[in-house]
């Protein structure tokens, strides 16, 4: 067990001191006597609230630590994945059992299973329209993360994906000939043809990615081929849902703009599904996708998953009542499509206004739909084996929340989640800036009001002070420190950007790419042609060190945002990087 910073003690100390409620001084009384267990369990239910400030300062103390993944609690989350995943596959095998006589129209034993198969009729009717037809061609793509064989971090660039053997499932072999033409074929076939001959594999491996204090979350990662062909098989999905009114590109947007006005209307429910990737059962998918598109499907997704049992021991192939996990390329698209579907048909059944995009939201596992259904559609769910997450679901209530956007009557209410211990100056930046968007959100308390700025001063002591003079706006991430305009440490005129543009000095993280030559010249071309640049690959979550740089303001005043004040350290720099803003 690792033991808490005393550095992060001390700023979380001031914190908690300083918002001076109960709930804080039972979140500190935790913290001192080292009740790690009940502190990542604390919640603040915003129905005991009555008012968005005092619900969002308990918030605060609550929220601040939950996600925080090196915490020195005894909670095995690794193991709390695994035992999610055999709940989710008995979930899913139970609910397998009951659709299967609604696969061939009976034989029913009751009269109102007659109704329910009328009811998934009209549900597979709408995917049916949603989806159209088979794409006559499979664009397919690399994605950022691991495939089955390529497993470091190293291995996940995408040369060494194209020069690495294939692997494919059995049941996906027989698309080949849409990969046969694409670049990363041409290269094995010209250079390495001894291993342009996919490797098959029974299915895919699970394994696990932090989450928050209580428990790890569970993925599952595919064969290269699979991979591959499934990111295409859902960008087409993508582009089905963007002509039905569901934009995935702007969802999360459109989803906490929606919820902010339900805050305050009452209109809307905010609906959150347990698991949700992780239910949608093989029957389900069979009942409701057309039949040419279940088979595409079902031939890409991984029918075996191979895991460690509790305990340890040699990894043991898994059969999958699940259709398709978290990892595989169509997931998401696919997840969307069904709630989508069973919410507009449910929506019909009781004459609710169902016009997608402005009376029903879809994104992922993120449901939003008028309140005098939200009730049926939970039935809905709950009977095709979908569990609502209660934590995250608000029906007739004040707040709500959907991707991420936590809202009280109108006013955001998020707090800031710290994901691990600060231990360099760039995390220590984006922890001050955490605490600094706490106290200046719209929660209708201003940042001179909110009384977090002892912590906040807290923070900068933990920053070497020629990094620390690295001030500027909120648009620039945490290459720096967000502070008012008379601190920013900024120059006006005399730099190649211009007499009137402003540059900001800033802590940015240095990436080494891989050069390029160390690759065949076959496998650059291919390389190119899926966007790796010609300085070469940079590989993922890796930083070697920081440095100091500067950046203009010009490209900001002419109302382009580069950067999300959300994004870390490392992908503010990497963007930076590539739109070549800084200079060493």
């Amino acid at each position: 067990m690792v033991p808490f910073s005393k550095s992060l003690e001390r700023v979380v100390s001031a914190l908690l001191q300083d918002l001076d409620t109960p709930r804080a001084l039972t979140a500190q009384l935790l913290i001192k006597y080292g009740e790690w267990d009940q502190l990542v369990h604390l919640h603040a239910d915003p129905a005991h609230y009555l008012t968005p400030g005092r619900y969002y300062l308990d918030c605060i103390a609550t929220e601040f630590l939950r996600k925080c993944s090196d915490l020195p609690t005894t909670i095995d989350t690794a193991a709390v994945a695994r035992e999610g995943f055999f709940t989710a596959e008995k979930s899913c095998c139970e609910t397998n059992l009951r659709l299967s006589p609604f696969l061939n129209n009976g034989p029913f034993e009751d009269p109102s299973d007659l109704r329910i198969a009328d009811f998934l009729r009209r549900v597979r009717g709408f995917c049916a329209k949603t989806l159209g037809r088979l794409p006559n061609d499979l664009e397919g793509r690399f994605g950022p993360g691991a495939t089955f064989d390529d497993k470091s971090v190293w291995e996940t660039v995408i040369p060494h994906k194209i020069q690495s053997r294939p692997t494919v499932t059995k049941p996906a072999r027989c698309l080949l000939p849409l990969v046969g033409g694409s670049g990363w074929f041409r290269a094995l076939c010209s250079e390495l043809p001894d291993r342009s001959d996919p490797h098959n594999i029974r299915g895919n491996r699970f394994t696990t990615v932090s989450k928050d204090a209580t428990k790890d979350r569970g993925i599952c990662i595919e064969p290269s081929v699979n991979i591959f062909l499934q990111l295409a098989v859902g960008g087409v999905i993508r582009d089905r849902l963007r002509r039905v009114g569901i934009d995935l590109e702007e969802g999360q947007s459109v989803h906490k703009r929606v919820a902010c006005d339900a805050s305050n209307t009452g209109r809307f429910a905010t609906i959150d599904l347990s698991s949700a990737s992780d239910t949608v059962c093989r029957n389900l998918v069979k009942l409701l996708l057309p039949g040419e598109w279940h088979d595409l499907l079902a031939t890409l997704r991984s029918p075996l998953t191979r895991l460690r049992h509790e305990g340890g021991g040699k990894p043991a192939w898994h059969y999958l009542e699940k259709f398709s996990s978290m990892g595989n390329g169509f997931t998401f698209e696919l997840e969307t499509l069904v709630f989508l579907s069973l919410a507009v048909e449910t929506a019909r059944e009781l004459g609710v206004p169902s016009v997608v995009g402005r009376d029903i939201y879809v994104y992922g596992d993120d449901i939003i739909v008028p309140v005098e259904m939200a009730d049926a559609l939970i039935s809905v769910l709950r009977w095709c084996g979908f569990a609502t997450n209660r934590r995250k679901t608000y029906i007739r209530s004040a707040f709500k929340e959907s991707c991420g956007g936590d809202y009280f009557l109108g006013s955001a209410v998020r707090p800031y989640y710290l994901k691990e211990t600060p231990n360099d100056a760039a995390s220590w930046i984006s922890l001050a800036n955490g605490i600094r968007r706490m106290a200046s959100t719209d929660h209708r308390v201003g940042f001179d009001r909110v009384p977090i700025q002892r912590a906040w001063f807290r923070v900068l002591d933990n920053i070497p002070s020629d990094i620390r003079r690295c001030r500027g706006p909120v648009q620039l991430g945490d290459l720096l420190i967000h502070d008012s305009s008379e601190k920013w440490s900024c120059k006006t005129g005399g730099s190649k950007w211009g007499p009137q543009v402003r540059t900001f000095r800033i802590w940015k993280p240095v990436s080494e790419p891989i050069p390029l030559a160390r690759y065949s010249p076959a496998v650059q071309l291919a390389a190119a042609l899926y966007g790796v640049p010609s300085t070469g690959p940079i590989c993922r979550d890796s930083v070697s060190g920081y440095r100091f740089g500067r950046v203009p303001l010009s490209v900001l005043e002419e109302g382009q945002q580069l950067f999300s004040v959300d994004v870390g350290g490392w992908l503010t720099g990497r963007l930076l990087l590539c739109k070549r803003m800084a200079v060493g």
